[in-house]
């Protein structure tokens, strides 16, 4: 059985790219192992001798090492992707880089260095299982316990039986190692012995309790692990002080030691010098800040810790002066005092790194004297030395007093703050008197003996706001001397260093410490994680993990920042962070926490649920919610005692895992000090029974995959309503919070559940019976119960399809009511039908069945019903910008990915099923003229059916689910049925083969022929989507390789072609079509396209050269006269296809010259008269075609001005006329082409005659010709003194190295223009460039004009460039109004396939080995980013006609366009034959 495969894409640069709005990234429990499959971009920026290393190990016998990463070569290719698999087999926290050789800038020598990225992490969750059903993390229910109040070891069992009957099924325990003396279990006196005064035969005791918990009781264990501090009186710690922080290992720490001695002696003589020692009032404490500043700052001078000595090191430096051995320094000229202050210092400085002894801070005197030389007179007397010298000093040192000040001021502040809350504050300890035992301030540093010696070691703390990267005890922090650190007296601050090295009996032994914890437990709390480094953590764990693969990770994380957060999770792989509900200040943020913790909304699009691939989905980190913490106070302190219920009962209903600490459901009445509390715990009171309900309830639907909720808020109610998605099965739940006394007389109304069954399963309240009575000897609560309500009405209104639920009349604050409910028209077999079928439902579509079932525009839906039907419109939203499944697909594309259940359709989807109606309506209307399309409605009726009966607020997740489905298969078919197995490709390419069905269909409004239906492709939508706008000449003719030859719809293309043909006038091809009846021959280089593709027809269709052999029945007469196109001369003849091609080259021999057909204002009311006048000729002395006049536009830039308030009208934007570099290279490729044919015997003619009717020419001189003009013509030289090589007039030349747009045109200037169109020479006839030449042009166009998405058409230094298009704008600004402009800078994309085409051909010219050509490869996937990102984001999924600057959106522009996408499958083309490669491969 094939593994279960998780698809994680990584980008250019290698990040991962998952789905979802998370921040982490983390895989399901390997249950059963499966597959993580790395998705990579063949040809993206780390696919060039790219390896990906990951330290995921590659069987299950081997060791995880975190440093030890294996390699996975990646393979490239071009038009797929490339797959890393790696066997996921253990839970875990793991990471992945990538190496490879870096794309360099365009002709740069290739890199020989390769680059490493990012790292970048992944976590794997443990297993866990009873009777092997697995126990997932949102199944865990956990009671948190202090072990030393459970008592003997031998009355545990009873204990955790009770434990057991509330519903927990794991337990976590603080520590239970030796204690210290203060008696925390956080302040661990040995870690490798277990608590003597519980477990009397030490580990035997733990193998025993370890064993009876999960085989007994079925219960998990969780310790407390604490790595960052031990207890002050650890005996090793005598042995081994090198393990702390202290003067000799951390002598930054100097002066906060000195501070705290001084601050002890200072609370010693409190009396003596006659201040309070029992602090009542402000005034006390004030005076003692006074006496701190005499008695401690002042008598420290701690100043010297700080500054430079003045006097010692000016002495130095006056002898170094007259010194024969201080050779003068030389200085900067012209440095005032401050400058001449500064370049001392920077010079002179010694030891300013860190604090340390007193006066470590210093100058080297020989350094300084040095610089004095150069400065002072060399007869400098000794006092004006010493002055000079003394005055700098004073200067370096005055920054240095401002920092004593500043931290002066911060320890006085911290003090003063701090006393107050100890001995002052109403909710501080209220410490009494000062004494010796209870001194003034936190003792910082425990003082233990070493050979006679005191040490002060550190003791551990916390800092609020502290940054976790920073060890608030090294060099690089100052807490401790500023009195930042909140201490624990009892605990001492271990120093691990950098490595094991630095510190070896510390790792070692909290290496053994956690060995043995993680030999017994399933889980590890990790204590003060954000304070324990990083790396020592990332040990540790990992020799946990060596011991137990399957280890629950979680910890509170204080680091105030969400990105802190996530590095602390991927480097520890924690896998849950602890949240609590007591700390919600306020009903709605309990509402929210619930809300965050709960799950994923009910009725979610998550594509995880709606695809048959698992792809890898971020998410935020797990949470392990509590309802309280051994940290905080409880509900009864907090907010009431009877809130005690509703909490619990809130935390209870989340997808995520969920604790309490025990004590919480006994309802005690405060939180218990853990270090001075020595009664025992009680479990004779409480939540009872009803706790083991709710963990019950917990636990079923954790194990069940319920992953969704709703949670409403209103007023001090709560609602949550919990379901298995799949099965319609879940919980809803009814809490009356009560945050204080006040009595809310608050009543909620009656709750309807859409589509649900529900049936009452409890309904209680808890009751405080009487005031809390403490107990001497044991740990008590208030004394409460849990009292039965009458059970909520619970009404199921079979007419409306929904349950109403009202409460009983009494219903206090306190109180719950827990619901089962079901969704009948929800089960697993709904999901699993919708998500069904479809693939053999659309097995007998064809490409133009798939056009109406997936596309097609508002233009083309009316015009399919006479106007009658359009788009669908959404409210709030707008029309859709296609009827077929692409128009829905497109905003549930986003939908999905965000899980936007707030947009406008998904609400339109819960209002009503109109949607579902249109859907299956409009296919069912199309199946009568496309009966392929029947088996889809078919399969449509059956599903909306079963999803019709779904609640209102799931329709948006089945509907969309549904349409997933049958866009995928409709897709895969599409793919399917497209020539080559592109199946393989990747999504991009797959896109745009798309854009083939997306342009090519069939409209009633017009064809490619008079009088036949037959599909034809549009120029664009939805601009150009019905009637004579449609169908352009030039438009088909540069999209027509790329959208029907290279996908293999031959037969279409040959449709495109012959029907072309037939209309053949003037020797020229109609640009505009219309179906063949009013053609328009305005395009002097339509036909050239069209030679064009009938060469690649030939080329690359299979038998292609069959197609020269048609016989093609012709619209119009030989003598060119107008005919309609119902006359009876019309189609009344026939010529061969080859016959058509030398038509088109005699006519051009001879020259054309006519008006165009119907001139006037009626045919074009923009074109000036002259502008009508058709003339192109060859021009014999170079064999190129001249054609067009300064007043018409005959290439694809055909722009007219229309705005008579500017005065453009009737004046080109680009006229283009002469010899436009395009036509030159076309004509080359054909003429080459037809001699290469002629050669074969399969072309008959081997010459044209001449206008004059004498001269006869041949093919191959007429080849040779434009070979031999070609670069003298156009070629613009990057030396000047080379001009006189080819035809250049030095006062038109703009930009050197560049191919000329134009050869003699109207204005001499336009020739030198630098625009796009000479790639389509380099890529058609690209012998005519000579390759160095040709490569150099490119280089220029690629920095200059090309952008994100298409090439600028103008070159942005040209006085023309204006780059923005408006065809609205109606200004008096000649160059752009009404759009002029429209090719005059605005970026056009399909010219970018042209360009990149011509980059590949010559790139690969001067590329020998495999690796060079791959780097060819990666610089074009380098270019096609943005064309990548448009594709995917574009609602029309295409590719637009045009961008405005720098690729900013053009609204004028068509948001798909034929021949945007179609070039770029061309360049896939080329790719193809150039590299050799089988698509289907």
């Amino acid at each position: 059985m094939a593994l279960q495969t998780y698809l994680l894409p990584l980008s250019d640069v290698g990040a991962p790219i998952p789905v979802g709005t998370g921040t982490f990234i983390s895989l399901p429990s390997p249950y059963e192992n499966y597959i993580l499959r790395f998705e990579i971009s063949s040809t993206s920026l780390i696919s060039r001798d790219g390896t990906l290393w990951c330290n995921v190990p590659p069987d299950s016998k081997t060791v995880f090492d975190r440093e030890k990463f294996y390699p996975h070569k990646i393979c490239p290719g071009f038009h797929a992707f490339c797959h890393v698999d790696i066997t996921i087999q253990r839970p875990g926290a793991f990471a992945f880089y990538l190496t490879y050789l870096p794309v360099n800038t365009f002709l740069a020598p290739l890199s020989t260095t390769k680059s490493v990225s990012a790292l970048y992490h992944f976590t794997v969750a443990p297993r866990f299982a009873f009777d092997n059903v697995p126990l997932p993390l949102d199944a865990l229910s956990i009671q948190s316990v202090v072990s030393k109040w459970l008592g003997p070891f031998d009355t545990w069992d009873e204990k955790l039986g009770k434990i057991k009957s509330k519903g927990y099924n794991m337990v976590h325990f603080t520590p239970l190692q030796h204690r210290g003396e203060s008696n925390s279990p956080y302040s661990i006196y040995d870690q490798l012995t277990f608590d003597p005064e519980i477990f009397k035969n030490g580990e035997e005791d733990i193998v025993k309790l370890v064993d009876t918990m999960q085989h007994k009781h079925r219960l998990l264990s969780m310790t407390d692990v604490v790595w960052n501090h031990t207890a002050n009186n650890s005996i090793w710690l005598r042995e081994h002080p090198e393990v702390g922080y202290s003067v000799r290992t951390a002598p930054h720490l100097q002066a906060a030691y000195e501070l705290d001695d001084a601050l002890l002696a200072f609370s010693r003589s409190l009396r003596s010098l006659g201040l309070p020692t029992n602090l009542k009032s402000i005034d006390d404490l004030l005076q003692i800040m006074d006496g701190v500043k005499v008695h401690v700052l002042g008598a420290l001078r701690l100043w010297e810790f700080y500054v430079i000595d003045v006097k010692t090191v000016t002495k130095k430096v006056v002898e170094a002066f007259y010194s024969p051995n201080t050779r003068e320094a030389p200085v900067p000229g012209n440095l005032s005092f401050d400058d001449l202050c500064t370049y001392v210092k920077d010079s002179a400085a010694r030891r300013f790194n860190r604090l340390g002894e007193r006066f470590r801070k210093t100058l080297d005197h020989m350094a300084f004297a040095g610089i004095l030389k150069s400065i002072l007179p060399k007869d400098a007397d000794e006092e004006r030395v010493r002055s000079e010298t003394t005055k700098i000093i004073d200067e370096i040192n005055l920054p240095l007093y401002r920092e004593y000040d500043d931290d002066s001021e911060e320890i006085l502040e911290q003090l003063y703050n701090r006393i107050k809350y100890i001995r002052l504050d109403d909710n501080g300890p209220k410490a009494g008197e000062i004494t010796t035992k209870s001194p003034l301030a936190d003792t910082y540093f425990t003082r233990i003996q070493d050979n006679g010696e005191t040490i002060g070691l550190a003791n551990n703390g916390w800092i609020w706001n502290g940054n976790p990267m920073v060890d608030f005890a090294s060099a690089n922090s100052k807490a401790y001397l500023r009195r930042e650190v909140i201490s624990w007296g009892d605990c001492v601050k271990l120093r691990y260093g950098r490595s094991p090295e630095d510190s070896p009996y510390l790792w070692e032994h909290m290496r053994k410490y956690t060995e043995t914890c993680a030999k017994y437990f399933h889980a590890f709390r990790i204590d003060n994680c954000h304070s324990t480094p990083l790396h020592v953590g990332e040990y540790l764990l990992d020799c946990a993990r060596k011991v137990r693969s399957d280890l629950y990770v979680v910890a509170e994380l204080f680091t105030g920042s969400e990105d802190m957060d996530k590095l602390f999770v991927e480097r520890l792989g924690i896998n849950s962070l602890i949240r609590e509900a007591m700390q919600a200040w306020s009903v709605s943020e309990l509402s929210r926490l619930v809300h965050r913790h709960g799950g994923y909304p009910v009725g979610s699009l998550t594509e995880a649920r709606l695809s048959m691939d698992q792809v890898v989905r971020s998410s935020q980190v797990h949470a392990l919610f509590m309802d309280c913490t051994h940290d905080n106070e409880t509900p009864a302190q907090k907010r009431t005692v009877e809130d005690t219920l509703p909490n619990a009962a809130l935390v209870a209903m989340c997808a995520c895992a969920t604790g309490s600490v025990l004590g919480y459901d006994e309802c005690y009445p405060h939180l218990l000090d853990i270090v001075n509390e020595k009664r025992l715990y009680t479990f004779d009171n409480g939540l009872g029974e009803i706790k083991k309900v709710l963990n019950d309830v917990h636990e079923h639907t954790g194990k069940n995959g319920a992953e969704e909720m709703h949670v409403h808020h209103e007023g001090n109610f709560i609602t949550v309503h919990r379901i298995n998605q799949r099965r319609g099965k879940g919980w809803f739940l009814i809490a009356h919070t009560k945050f204080d006394e006040g009595h809310s007389g608050q009543r909620l109304g009656p709750v309807v559940l859409q589509g649900t069954f529900a049936r009452s399963v409890l309904s209680s309240a808890l009751v405080k019976k009487a005031e809390y009575k403490h107990s001497d000897t044991s740990l008590t609560g208030i004394p409460v119960e849990v009292a039965d309500l009458q059970p909520p009405k619970v009404t199921f209104d079979s007419t409306r399809n929904h349950t109403e639920i009202s409460l009983p009349d009494h219903f206090p604050p306190g109180s719950i009511a827990l619901i089962r409910t079901w969704i009948p028209s929800a089960e697993e077999s709904v999901d699993d039908f919708v998500a069904s079928g479809a693939v053999d439902a659309v097995q007998g579509l064809d490409l133009i069945d798939l056009n109406v079932i997936l596309y097609r525009c508002d233009g083309e839906e009316r015009d399919s019903s006479e106007g009658r039907d359009g788009v669908y419109v959404v409210p709030n939203f707008g029309p859709l910008v296609y009827a077929g499944l692409q128009g829905f697909m497109s905003p549930f594309k986003t939908i999905i990915s965000t899980n936007d259940l707030a947009h406008p359709l998904c609400e339109h989807l819960r209002q009503g099923q109109w949607a579902l109606d249109y859907v299956r309506n409009r296919l069912e209307k199309y199946s009568g003229k496309f009966p392929n399309i029947k088996p889809l409605v078919e399969w449509f009726d059956s599903r909306f059916n079963a999803i019709r009966k779904v609640p209102p607020f799931l329709l948006p997740r089945y509907f969309a689910m549904l349409l997933q489905t049958a866009y995928e298969a409709c897709r895969a078919r599409a793919i399917e049925l497209l020539g080559a197995d592109f199946s393989v490709s990747h999504h991009f390419l797959q896109s745009l083969l798309m854009c083939s069905i997306q342009m090519v269909s069939l409209v009633n409004s017009t064809s490619l022929y008079p009088m036949k239906q037959v599909p034809c492709m549009a120029a664009g939508l939805p601009h150009f989507s019905r009637d004579y706008m449609r169908c352009w000449g030039r438009d088909v003719f540069i999209s027509l390789r790329g959208l029907l030859i290279v996908p293999g719809r031959y037969d279409e293309a040959k449709v495109h072609i012959l029907a072309f043909a037939s209309t053949l006038k003037h020797g020229m091809i109609p640009n505009l079509l219309d179906a063949g009846r009013r053609p328009r021959y305005n395009s002097r280089d339509s036909v050239w396209w069209f030679l064009q593709n009938i060469q690649d027809y030939v080329t690359l269709v299979p038998g292609g050269e069959t197609i020269l052999q048609e016989q093609v029945k012709r619209r119009f007469p030989l003598d060119d006269t107008y005919v309609e196109y119902d006359d009876l001369i019309a189609y009344n003849y026939s010529t061969s296809l080859l016959d058509i091609i030398q038509e088109i080259f005699q006519r051009h021999a001879e020259g054309l010259h006519f008006r165009e057909h119907n001139a006037g204002v009626q045919l074009d009311m923009q074109m000036k008269d002259v502008g009508f006048n058709i003339d192109v000729a060859v021009d014999w002395d170079t064999g190129l075609i001249f054609g067009g006049n300064q007043w018409n536009c005959g290439t694809w830039m055909d722009k007219m001005g229309e705005s008579e308030r500017a005065g453009n009208k009737g004046y080109p934007g680009t006229p283009r006329d002469g010899a436009a570099i395009e036509i030159s290279g076309m004509l080359k490729s054909a003429l080459r082409w037809i001699n290469q044919l002629h050669e074969q015997g399969i072309y008959p003619y081997d010459s044209v005659t001449t206008a004059s009717g004498t001269k006869n020419v041949k093919f191959k001189d007429w080849e040779a010709l434009v070979q031999a003009s070609f670069e003298r013509c156009y070629y613009v030289p990057l030396d000047p003194t080379t001009d006189d090589q080819f035809v250049i007039n030095k006062s038109c030349v703009n930009r050197r190295g560049i191919y000329k747009d134009l050869f003699r045109s109207g204005k001499e200037y336009e020739d030198y223009e630098l625009r796009p169109n000479f790639a389509v020479a380099m890529t058609v006839a690209p012998e005519l460039f000579e390759p160095e030449r040709a490569i150099g042009a490119i280089a220029i166009a690629d920095t200059t004009i090309r952008g994100p998405i298409g090439m600028l058409t103008l070159d942005p230094s040209d006085l023309n460039y204006r780059p923005y298009y408006v065809n609205s704008e109606d200004s008096t600004d000649f160059k752009t109004a009404k759009g002029r402009n429209y090719h005059q800078g605005p970026e056009w994309a399909w010219c970018t396939g042209y360009f990149l085409r011509a980059f590949l051909y010559f790139d690969l010219l001067r590329k020998t080995t495999d690796i060079e050509r791959l780097e060819t490869l990666q610089q074009i996937h380098l270019r096609l980013q943005g064309h990548r990102k448009w594709i995917e984001e574009s609602s029309w999924a295409g590719i637009a006609e045009l961008t405005n600057k720098n690729g900013e959106l053009c609204n004028d522009s068509s948001p798909t366009q034929a021949w945007s996408a179609a070039t770029l499958l061309d360049l896939y083309k080329d790719v193809q034959l150039a590299f050799n490669i089988e698509i289907d491969q």
